[in-house]
């Protein structure tokens, strides 16, 4: 085998019958390993049981993603989706070994990639581009590649979905689910159910292109008098219901180099502006973009002394709309939080159906006050913010602050934890997207209270 046959694939398999035999083999063999193991356990101490159960959990579901990892396509999609959202439901050693998918991602062949764009251009609207067959990147849903019109102009992005998988979302996911269920790795509740519909809904809007271009036509409109944002412009001569073609628009990744070398002032006016982009999908528009990819942003460093830093938004095939039924007693969470009024973010926990009325006062308070916790960078009060989350100057630093841990371990220890239940699933993919964005500032290592933004919104 080639150095490009290790790269690439000539097909993913999305028959079918082929893809319920080679899961349903991965099912049986599963399912085998798992019963043995089982078995095995109950020879030993019950003081060791629990550890080898955990061992034997992690083995099974190492081997679930080894299954997975050979399908590719949506198969691949949906494990990395419940990797990301379903800590609520999966042990963790079934999140951690589902997180190794999001290394698996193999580009298509080019001849295959070729005749899926020669069939939904057609021959003469393809003739007009001169495409570089070396993907600029690949995903387990599609690829991108880089094209110039061959009578001139500036480059144009072509994402291409892989033939065959917005058919087999739904088979696949079945077949998925039926596979975590036989392994013993998620148990059917309700709110799994539900959560799952909604996954289920999200990956049908992640095929639908169409969707796409007109979510980021939209996104483009408002930020377009923005001069802190870029959102490619959609190309519709190049666009069909399985090609999405867009202006190319280059910048750096957060983590890079030339990111990291830019001045403080510059790297904290680029985290206000992604907070600020948060908040505006809220408190304003009532749509979030949910995929926390780093690689769905870029960051474009100013030309010259007097130009402005600029984000980069690249993808919105994760768009999620959120009703007022929803958003409104968050938004009085977050006002309470900020006011200090815990009563209130207990009222719009309650509401939202975080925490039941029956549960003991105590509880519900102690809920309020963790939930409260999670706003601190947009607070940062005297006495409410470590020492050691704050520069000289009084400002939140954000990669040093250790908020999520504190507020893991906090919530832990709280008198809510034995009464905890899984959150409506519209709040699942919010608070991945809230971490993404905390996480994204604080790669950037930024420093600023954020205070004075969110006042903007309330």
């Amino acid at each position: 085998m080639n150095e490009r046959d290790k790269t690439t694939l000539k097909r993913i398999r999305t028959g079918s019958f082929e893809r319920r035999l080679s899961l349903t083999r991965s099912s049986l063999l599963a399912g085998t390993r798992y019963m043995a193991q089982s078995a095995s356990s109950l020879l030993l101490l019950r003081a060791r049981r629990a550890e080898h159960r955990r061992a034997a959990l992690g083995e099974q579901a190492r081997f679930l993603v080894e299954e997975l990892g050979k399908l590719k396509g949506s198969v691949v999609k949906i494990g990395q989706m419940l990797a990301l959202y379903g800590e609520h439901f999966l042990p963790d050693e079934v999140t951690t070994a589902l997180h190794s998918l999001e290394d698996r991602t193999v580009a298509l062949e080019w001849p295959v990639i070729r005749r899926e764009l020669e069939r939904e251009l057609g021959r003469a609207r393809l003739a007009e581009l001169d495409i570089d067959p070396v993907p600029i990147g690949a995903a387990s849903l599609g690829q991108v590649h880089l094209a110039r019109p061959r009578t001139g102009g500036p480059a144009v992005c072509l994402k291409v979905q892989y033939p065959g998988v917005a058919d087999s979302i739904d088979a696949d996911i079945d077949a998925v689910v039926g596979l975590l269920q036989l392994g013993r790795m998620v148990a059917a509740t309700d709110e799994f159910r539900a959560w799952l519909e909604e996954v289920r809904a999200m990956l049908h809007r992640e095929v639908d292109y169409t969707l796409e271009a007109a979510k980021t036509t939209a996104f483009r409109a408002r930020l377009r008098r923005d001069p802190r944002f870029v959102v490619p412009e959609v190309i519709e001569r190049w666009s069909s219901a399985h090609v999405l073609a867009t202006s190319f628009e280059q910048g750096y990744g957060v983590a890079s180099a030339d990111v990291e070398a830019l001045a403080q002032e510059r790297r904290n006016e680029i985290g206000r502006a992604f907070l600020e982009l948060f908040l505006r999908e809220i408190f304003e528009w009532k749509e979030l973009q949910t995929d926390p990819n780093f690689g769905n942003y870029r960051i474009r460093p100013a030309s010259t002394a007097r130009g402005r830093d600029r984000l980069v938004l690249l993808d919105f095939g994760a768009v999620q709309e959120y009703p007022d039924a929803f958003l409104d007693p968050l938004r009085r969470m977050i006002v309470g939080a900020y006011r200090g009024d815990i009563e209130a973010v207990r009222r719009g926990a309650l509401e939202l159906r975080f925490i039941r009325p029956e549960y003991p006062e105590q509880v519900q308070r102690s809920f309020a006050e963790v939930c409260a916790g999670v706003i601190e960078p947009l607070v940062c009060r005297p006495g409410n913010v470590p020492e050691g989350a704050l520069n000289a100057a009084g400002q939140y630093r954000w990669r040093h602050s250790d908020l999520p841990s504190r507020i893991a371990s906090r919530a832990a220890k709280a008198a809510f934890s034995p009464y905890f239940r899984v959150p409506p699933q519209e709040f699942v993919f919010l608070n991945r997207k809230l971490i993404g964005v905390y996480t994204f500032i604080a790669v950037l290592d930024a420093e600023f209270n954020g205070a004075d933004i969110l006042e903007k919104y309330l």
